[in-house]
């Protein structure tokens, strides 16, 4: 049996077989139906056998009704697309409604599917009634539709680097491993479309791929004997097997597949396709876009001798407290407490910045506190934090806030600070309303008239001096100012401007920006300051930076970014969407502009927003977002649809494996059952033709169903495998995990990634297969090295560390990070800054203990690649500083990033940096023995599971 839920008719819709489900029919004839129906028949089908019943010939034509039912989150459902299923609809009981349609058909299945794709009903955004949603939403829309007709009108050839991007090698590597490995051929296999003869052709690796095209064009030319010569202009390139294509002025041993198979010594298979195929592609497409475009509860906590309860309140821009805090008088615990009391802030009202945030938290006060209220100390033991909730001063159209408002509060996680505000923490409301507190302020009424924040230009800016600047700016890891300090900051900020632009952080950490003056002076410069590289410029999206126009001008400088740099920091920017004060942002707009420019970027934003949207205070933002992608993506659903299908297939694999297992049924059995189960026709259908969530690229075509199997770990992951019908080559399988939170590897594996980018750029290939296995196992030896170093991976034991049949050495497992090493008892296992064993330098040597020049050029190839990792050291420190909104348990503070400082030695010399490195190598391989006796130790301790 497949798995299923035991509740209403959800296990029903599980089943398969030739066992039918008898339904009930209300149509709006009056008339009420019932016959069986096979699980897997459409909702298109049932119009078939109601053609035989009475009074079917007083109905209109069909596309003037919908079904409805009830679906599984008890809610009304209009089923728009008949194509659907019932198995994969799963009404909660056996009964369709017939009804007459209202509106559009076509925009309606479009809001169906948005609704399935983002996990959350369009409805929900509408029954907000927020004026601030609905003009993003009609903003966003408009913007994301005119994106996707603007798409539509591109030349074949420049809309393919909208769907299908190229994939490259950094240059530098390729030219470096040309030189080293003097290629002067690539043999490349060459068919053309809807043929099956192919051709082997040579071509320079630093020629373009319109010069293999020409030559396949020739070849077919003399073969076939035709007369007309066809021109290279009108074919693409595309990798067998996979949705990538070669084509553009770059050379062709840039091109990751052809570059992965020279390293591997491997003939590359391509296909010359002409362009009137992709012209069918795309005005399929368009063809879609035009019709569109007419057409979790909070568990309470449990009860605490509570005896007061108190309101502390406090003003804040950015991370920077504006005033000092102020406390409401105490009240007792009921129901429904009353303060009624004002909240005075010592601040001028014009002086407010304009992205001043009210935060608010409400803490109890513990019985046993009374006898300890004496010192402040004692007193923040005493005192017991329940709820925060923040809220803008100012509102998303530059007024300032009046009148009552109600907050929905968030339940509080007590820290190791004891601080009560969170000032890092959203401004938008709990939705979950019904299980947490709601906190009733109101803003006071001034005048008749509405207040907003004066414009900047209105405000009289002074002239400085300019004065010598003295270093104060070097330091890459100063972060906190002296009074004098920042008064010199300040008064320089000129030549700051003209000699340190990348030390603007700084001068923007020491702005007053309760002081208006210095805001405007600010501003002004800050549109005189030249673009940043990503580098410096990514910092400033962190929350400590929360003023429009810092924010402005940090997506002006991400502009600038390619489109594969921008994927290497995109995790990154999907989080800082939690810093976004309000709906309508640089960020939001720049990031769906890109997507809808590049659908690789497009795929893995959708999955990075999708992925969170069971987190309540994120749902609202990333909801919309995802639906604006949408508007300007109908085409992409279908694959995003098929994915989400497929994963939800396997889940429910993986949950009745689990339940086999809690069984303790045999490990074969189970296997067996999981087999019987994915060869159901329900099962195979969503399991094979998706495009991978985890690369585009690659098409999951036939599952292999005698391949597929589970691993023994803890949350008994599946290893399912597939073969594709246009490669003779080997399967392709991925590893589908459920119920770990998998952001941390996902983070780490980024940085890795970005690491072999740094060397690659510098010329440090440190993965690349080379001549032996040895030489391979050497390079991705030192990169392990240094990366688990840099890093501070943990629970660095032998199940973890693999090797590749090629010798090529990785680690698996990124659960621990930081230099969260494990301890047992209270005994550090890990005592190494990395693993380095004799049994690893015995492979370096190449098996002779005298062989001291291998080892050395392994040594130097460690500190090559350290020292490249230094130098773009402030890269990593702001990539992991803006991870912190992600809420990862060993990454929510500073001090958490203060390993990776110490790691790159932020704010020491080169040489400092290579000394201390030197230290650690030695220290790795002189203790190298306490390695030994960790991996005994987890032998030991698995073997007694």
């Amino acid at each position: 049996m497949p798995p299923g839920v035991c509740y209403g008719m959800q296990d029903v819709w599980e089943k398969e077989g030739r066992e039918q489900v008898t339904m009930e029919f209300l149509l709006p004839t009056g008339i009420y139906l019932s016959f069986p129906v096979a699980r897997s028949d459409t909702i298109g089908m049932v119009w078939k056998n109601a053609r035989s019943e009475p009074l079917y010939s007083v109905l209109s034509d069909p596309d003037a009704y919908v079904f409805t039912c009830i679906n599984r989150t008890a809610e009304r459902e209009d089923l728009e697309d008949e194509q659907r299923r019932l198995c994969d609809v799963r009404p909660f009981m056996p009964v369709l409604r017939l009804v007459a349609r209202e509106g559009d058909r076509v925009e309606k299945l479009i809001n169906t599917q948005i609704s399935l794709l983002i996990g959350k009903g369009l409805h929900e955004f509408d029954s907000q009634k927020n004026h601030e949603v609905n003009e993003f939403r009609t903003k966003m829309r408009s913007f994301c539709e005119e994106k996707a007709q603007e798409r539509q009108r591109l030349p074949w050839h420049q809309w393919m680097e909208y769907n299908f991007p190229c994939d490259l090698e950094p240059f530098s590597i390729v030219a470096q491993s040309g030189k080293s490995r003097s290629v002067k051929k690539i043999i490349v296999n060459v068919k053309f479309e809807a043929s099956e003869e192919s051709f082997m052709l040579q071509v320079d690796p630093q020629d373009q791929p319109v010069v293999l095209m020409r030559s396949a064009l020739r070849k077919k030319a003399t073969v076939f004997r035709q007369s007309k010569q066809e021109k290279p202009e009108d074919y693409t390139l595309q990798v067998n097997g996979r949705m990538e294509f070669i084509y553009g002025k770059y050379p062709v041993c840039q091109f990751k597949y052809i570059f992965s198979c020279l390293c591997g010594g491997q003939t590359p298979h391509l296909t010359m396709v002409h362009h009137s195929a992709i012209l069918k592609y795309q005005e399929e497409q368009g063809s879609l876009s035009n019709q569109v475009s007419k057409s979790r509860s909070l568990s309470k906590p449990p009860p605490l001798p509570l005896k007061k309860l108190v309101v502390q309140a406090g003003l804040f821009h950015g991370s920077e407290l504006l005033c000092k805090v102020v406390t409401s008088s105490e009240v007792s615990v009921c129901s429904d407490p009353r303060w009624d009391q004002k909240l005075v802030f010592d601040i001028s009202l014009c002086d407010l910045p304009r992205m001043s945030r009210l935060c608010f938290a409400l803490y109890g006060v513990l019985e046993k506190s009374k006898k300890q209220r004496s010192t402040k100390k004692k007193n923040k033991k005493a005192d017991c934090p329940l709820v925060w909730v923040n809220t803008m001063v100012f509102d998303y159209k530059d007024q300032l806030k009046t009148g009552e408002v109600v907050l929905s509060t968030w339940p509080s996680a007590p820290d190791d600070k004891g601080d009560l505000l969170n000032p890092m923490g959203t401004v938008e409301r709990n939705p979950n309303i019904d299980s947490t507190a709601g906190l009733i302020i109101h803003f006071p009424n001034f005048r008749p008239h509405p207040l907003y924040y004066p414009p900047l230009d209105k405000i009289d800016v002074r002239q400085c001096c300019h004065l010598k600047l003295k270093e104060i700016v070097d330091n890459k890891n100063h972060t906190e100012f002296f009074e004098d300090e920042k008064e010199l900051l300040w008064k320089l900020r000129g030549e700051v401007r003209a000699h340190y632009p990348e030390s603007l952080s700084k001068l923007l950490l020491i702005t007053k920006w309760n002081k208006h003056e210095d805001v405007a002076q600010m501003v002004c410069l800050l549109r005189k300051w030249r673009d940043l590289p990503a580098l410096h410029a990514l910092e400033l999206l962190d929350y400590s930076f929360p003023d429009p126009h810092v924010r402005s001008f940090t997506i002006r400088c991400l502009r600038k970014l390619r489109d594969d740099e921008l994927f290497q920091y995109l995790l990154q920017l999907v989080q800082v969407l939690k810093y976004e004060s309000y709906l309508d942002c640089d960020l939001s707009t720049f990031l769906l502009e890109r997507a809808l420019s590049n659908k690789r970027i497009g795929h893995f934003l959708y999955w990075h927003l999708r992925s969170e949207m069971h987190i309540s205070s994120v749902s609202l933002r990333f909801g919309l977002i995802l639906e604006a992608y949408c508007r300007g993506s109908i085409y992409h659903m279908k694959n995003l649809m098929k994915q989400n299908e497929a994963l939800n297939k396997m889940k429910a694999l993986n949950d009745f494996v689990k339940s086999g297992c809690q069984k303790s049924t045999s490990k074969s059995q189970i296997t067996e059952d999981m087999k019987l189960c994915i060869k159901q026709d329900t099962y195979l259908e969503a399991l094979s033709e998706i495009v991978s969530p985890l690369n585009p690229n690659i098409l999951l075509c036939e599952i292999c169903t005698d391949k597929c199997k589970f691993m023994d770990s803890k949350m008994k992951p599946l290893w399912l495998m597939y073969r594709n019908k246009w490669l003779q080559s080997d399967s392709v399988g991925i590893i589908f995990k459920n119920g770990d939170d998998l952001r941390q590897d996902m983070l780490t594996l980024q940085m890795i990634q970005l690491m072999d980018v740094l060397w690659k750029t510098e010329g440090l290939d440190l993965r690349d297969k080379l001549d032996q296995a040895i030489e391979e196992f050497t390079l991705s030896c030192a990169g392990y090295c240094v990366a688990t170093y840099v890093l501070g991976i943990g629970d660095r034991h032998s199940d973890n560390i693999m090797i590749r049949e090629n010798g090529q050495l990785f680690h698996i497992d990124f659960g621990h990070f930081l230099g969260n090493f494990k301890a047992k008892f209270g005994i550090n296992r890990e005592r190494v800054p990395f693993i380095l064993t004799y049994d690893f330098v015995h492979v370096i040597q190449q098996g002779r203990t005298n062989n001291s020049e291998k080892f050395e050029r392994f040594r130097e190839y460690c500190e090559l690649a350290y020292k490249i990792l230094c130098r773009n050291g402030t890269l990593f420190v702001n990539l992991f500083a803006l991870m912190r909104a992600a809420g990862l348990p060993e990454l929510s503070s500073s001090k958490d990033i203060q390993y990776l400082k110490d790691s790159l030695a932020l704010g020491k010399s080169e040489d400092e940096a290579l000394k201390n490195f030197k230290v650690k190598f030695n220290e790795a391989l002189r203790e190298s023995w306490k390695t030994k006796v960790n991996w005994m130790v987890h032998t030991v301790a698995k073997d007694n599971r």
